[in-house]
């Protein structure tokens, strides 16, 4: 269930963060770029904020 949840919310950062780049301003690609290198670092390390926060909420596996 966790897994789910921060692929739904990491997927819907990096759209959010693109419309708003196209319509808003072009820096908003920064947060998409945010976005995928904590992508990346938690694939390396195994560890995720989102995850704890989610534990934290009493989100179960």
């Amino acid at each position: 269930m966790k897994n789910r949840i921060i692929r739904a919310i990491a997927g819907s950062f990096v759209l959010i963060s693109v419309v708003l780049s196209i319509y808003v301003n072009q820096n908003w690609l920064w947060f998409t770029a945010f976005v995928g290198v904590n992508l990346l670092q938690s694939s390396v390390t195994k560890w995720c904020l989102m995850e704890d926060i989610l534990t934290r909420l009493g989100v179960k596996d």
